[in-house]
């Protein structure tokens, strides 16, 4: 079972670092002003607001956790294939919305069978989620060499063998059979759950800031495709350091303090890449603070969720998470980012994005003093 969760990983990611890295400038290629990118980019989170949710709902019900990760995948896969035939940002803006919807569980319910796989054991996680983060390192590495000899407009193509990929490797999945009994169909929320929902807003809003305009920020700075590439990748290595080691920081440190430590990270690094993005050696230490901003708080707030719903609603449990945090918080990040931009340029949407950092530690602190 851990080798076909980690396939997934590793075939998702690939498709997500190609999205990540390489989608906005995709979209300028094509034509779209900053906001009209923004818009793009904060499209698919807009969806993770209210979509996962309710697929977690119905996953919960039925414990068809594996058919509705494949429908997503095979959703993107079709979605992608018409947006190099979409005319103007109109469409493409409806076709990454149609994508989204289908897709917006597909992680966090896996997320969900890779938890139930390992209960009583969330350590394990680490060495199974960084293949994931080896396919994002790949995809960038790759990607970028690829488009310093390659027109922009092969983007799409890629995109799409990979959302394959991801479909072949989701129907390989374990099954689930947990389902919801009819008293438990209501969920309240405690203020742990609360207040983890909160931090993983703001973190989620720092992180949509980098991902929509890292890459446009880097390239003004004059940084060429495969260097940005390495950036990437380096973030990212730094973060398959954090899963390795995950097994053994989850002993020694509380889910909390692992929260905390990652927010104050952050905004150390978020402000670093605002206002000094043109020194190398400071941006590839702000790189390798990915470790912490996303490796550790993501690790920490996915076994924070294990911990704080009850276990007839981990899948809406995750799905939540990844709506508020991820959905609500990241598409507040990229449309906030789009107009600080507009506005102040690379400085004020970083500075944005430090601020952010400093809100979810705020609202992190109360589950240290909860004993979490």
């Amino acid at each position: 079972m851990p080798l076909r969760l980690a396939a997934f990983y590793f075939a998702f990611f690939v498709y997500a670092g190609l999205m990540v890295a390489y989608f906005p400038p995709y979209l300028a290629a094509r034509g779209l002003s900053a906001v009209q990118i923004s818009w793009v980019l904060a499209l698919p989170q807009i969806v993770r607001v209210f979509a996962p949710a309710l697929w977690g709902s119905i996953a919960d019900r039925s414990g068809a956790l594996r058919g509705i990760v494949c429908l997503g995948c095979a959703a993107n896969a079709l979605c992608f294939a018409l947006v190099p035939f979409a005319p103007r940002f109109a469409a493409i803006a409806v076709l990454v919305t149609a994508a989204s919807l289908a897709s917006a569980a597909a992680l966090p319910l896996v997320e969900a069978i890779t938890l139930g796989a390992l209960a009583g054991e969330p350590g394990r996680y680490g060495p199974i989620r960084l293949w994931g983060s080896i396919g994002f390192i790949a995809a960038v590495l790759a990607g970028g060499a690829w488009l310093d000899f390659h027109r922009m407009e092969t983007l799409p193509i890629a995109l799409v063998v990979f959302s394959l990929g991801s479909f072949a490797v989701a129907l390989a999945l374990p099954r689930s059979t947990v389902h919801v009994r009819p008293s438990a169909t209501q969920l309240a929320l405690s203020r742990e759950a609360l207040a983890l929902l909160a931090a993983s807003f703001w973190m989620a809003l720092a992180h949509g800031v980098l991902y929509a305009f890292l890459t446009l920020h880097l390239r003004e700075q004059g940084y060429g495709s495969t260097l940005i590439g390495v950036l990437w990748s380096l973030g990212v290595l730094a973060e398959i350091a954090v899963f390795v080691l995950l097994p053994a920081l989850f002993r020694r440190y509380a889910l909390s303090s692992i929260l905390m430590a990652s927010c104050v990270i952050a905004i150390v690094r978020f402000s670093a890449i605002g206002w000094a993005a043109g020194l190398l050696p400071v941006l590839v230490l702000a790189q390798l603070m990915h470790a912490a901003t996303f490796g550790a708080f993501h690790a920490g707030a996915v076994a924070s969720v294990r911990r704080v719903f009850p276990e007839h609603a981990q899948g809406r449990g995750q799905t939540l998470f990844s709506s508020l945090g991820y959905g609500a918080g990241g598409a507040s990040g990229a449309l906030a980012a789009g107009w600080a931009w507009e506005a102040g340029g690379a400085a004020a949407a970083f500075s944005l994005a430090a601020l952010a950092g400093a809100l979810g530690l705020l609202f992190a602190y109360p589950l240290r003093r909860a004993g979490l």
